[in-house]
């Protein structure tokens, strides 16, 4: 769905392979978040976990390929384990992975990433979902949820780049309030962003 680890395509990426050397940063919050998506499916989110690294690959294994080409915009074929513990290496201030499941089943269905600049001026977003849970409401149900926490941080803007064949992530986007960009030198790709705050707070220390 949204993107992530995209190479510094247009300007610069903060979901790097690499997450910032925060030094000690804070504990992650596993309070579980319920959201409920348009067509009625209740999610159980919370931050991810150490713990959940397998989990993850095995939730990536059901993402379509097409959607792992969108999200990682080159062609993947397996997220194996640096990719993963770089999404796990987060410093839950400007950064979050988080993970949701369906509370029946306990399934891992879907993921969403947080990653912001230092200062918070802008932040980066990033969602997958299980082939089996596509069309439920999930990424709109995510997009929304993080958008609220990144808005509560104080970020500025709210930032996904976008293949430009990628028309039903982008539709959803703009939908949300979005608005799309033309990215300079990368005629295949769109950056898409909403402003969330217009005075982003003082940069960390």
């Amino acid at each position: 769905m949204f993107t992530l680890n995209a190479s510094n395509k247009c300007e610069t990426r903060h979901m790097s392979s690499q997450s910032q050397d925060t030094g000690s940063a804070p504990v992650a919050d596993k309070t579980v978040e319920i959201l409920a998506t348009r067509s009625g499916l209740q999610l159980h989110v919370r931050p991810a976990v150490a713990a959940d690294e397998a989990r993850l690959e095995a939730l990536f294994e059901g993402v379509t390929l097409e959607d792992l080409r969108f999200r990682f915009l080159s062609a993947v074929q397996h997220v194996g384990h640096d990719q993963i513990a770089a999404m796990l290496r987060v410093d839950h201030v400007g950064s979050e992975t988080f993970v949701a499941f369906e509370p029946e089943s306990d399934n891992l269905v879907a993921t969403a990433m947080l990653a912001a600049d230092p200062t918070l001026a802008t932040a980066e977003v990033a969602i997958s979902v299980h082939r089996n849970y596509k069309g439920r409401g999930i990424g709109w149900a995510l997009l929304k949820h993080v958008a609220g926490i990144a808005r509560a941080k104080g970020i500025g803007r709210l930032q996904a780049i976008e293949s430009r064949e990628n028309h039903a992530a982008i539709d959803l986007e703009r939908e949300m309030g979005f608005t799309a960009h033309a990215c300079p030198g990368e005629p295949t790709l769109l950056m898409v962003e909403a402003v969330l705050n217009q005075c982003p707070p003082p940069s960390r220390s």
